[in-house]
């Protein structure tokens, strides 16, 4: 039987390290206006890339147009 790769870990580019490294992905949602009468509306998802290798965080808005 074959083992299905980790889906959470995935091999990307990383800019610090110069090379293709393995990555834990997760995606958050972030709220961007500090009131919080507003933060739950202002709410937009986020990728977050850990490289396993040397440990920077790289993170992306998903939601751009």
């Amino acid at each position: 039987m074959a083992v299905s790769p980790d889906p959470s870990v995935l091999t990307e580019p990383c800019d610090h390290c110069g090379r293709e490294t393995p990555h834990r992905v997760r995606v958050e949602l972030r709220a961007e206006n500090r009131d919080p009468e507003r933060a739950a509306y202002s709410r937009e998802p986020y990728r977050i890339s850990v490289c396993a290798a040397c440990g920077t965080e790289t993170v992306t808005r998903m939601n751009t147009a």
